[in-house]
């Protein structure tokens, strides 16, 4: 009895702490495809699962970062979805391309046509962005999901850091650091101020081989004709003996 009733304390606590974290791995969230570089361009995909079992996701709205708003947003069509891209008028304009622009995209919103989401399934809705902020690590993007039986869940409390995750996290893009686009110039610069001082290095030392080859050059002249010199005043002396 004591073994049984173990067995079913331990199910009810397993339960318990997979509906507890069911949530943690099934809120609205969004992602890079490939980076999402400061100052730069980048493709995010919305990943909306399904989290009811007794009802179909049928609209998924996402809201646009104000403190940091987006020149360029383009929606990707989706197959049995339609889109409403709503822009709204800035307070500061934003200079892209040399022109100024003074609305920009404040948020995209996604309805089916169908079914929407079922079920035990998920949907990826891309957005093209850019030019992302240099002056921020992330992005945050509230979202807003609704059910086919009217349900709405709103993904809009922000994470925090040092704290637990919120029930209804926001959707958050973090945000790599910025290309060096003088990089390969750097590096070719680099290669041939390293090429030039090679090159001065083997003048040199071959500007010293010369050198050092002359003035061995110069010591066996001056040997020989020190030598020849020693001679030619032996023999002098003889024939002044002689005479």
């Amino acid at each position: 009895m004591k073994a049984s009733r173990i067995a079913a304390a331990t199910v009810v606590a397993g339960s318990a702490v997979l509906a507890l974290s069911a949530p943690a791995f099934a809120h609205v969230s969004v992602q890079p495809e490939g980076t999402a570089a400061k100052g730069g361009y980048a493709v995010v995909d919305f990943k909306v699962p399904n989290e009811r079992d007794d009802a179909s996701t049928t609209k998924i709205e996402v809201n646009l970062p104000a403190d940091h708003p987006l020149a360029s947003v383009m929606p990707q069509p989706i197959p049995g979805w339609k889109i409403a891209v709503t822009k709204s008028k800035l307070a500061k304009p934003l200079t892209m391309h040399g022109e100024k622009i003074d609305e920009a995209v404040t948020k995209v919103t996604w309805t089916a046509d169908g079914k929407g989401i079922e079920p035990g399934y998920f949907q990826k809705f891309p957005l093209s962005l850019g030019a992302l902020p240099e002056d921020a690590d992330q992005l945050v993007f509230k979202a807003i999901q609704t059910y086919s039986n009217k349900e709405v869940v709103r993904w809009i409390e922000v994470p925090q850091e040092g704290q637990d995750e919120p029930e209804n996290p926001a959707p958050v893009l973090e945000l790599s650091a910025a290309t060096d686009d003088h990089h390969g110039s750097a590096s070719a610069a680099g290669a041939d101020d390293k090429t030039d001082k090679t090159e001065k290095t083997a003048a040199a030392e071959h500007s010293d081989s010369g050198t050092d080859t002359t003035a061995r050059v110069l010591g066996v002249a001056g040997i020989v004709i020190g030598v020849a010199g020693v001679a030619y005043g032996i023999f002098a002396g003889r024939r002044r003996t002689t005479a």
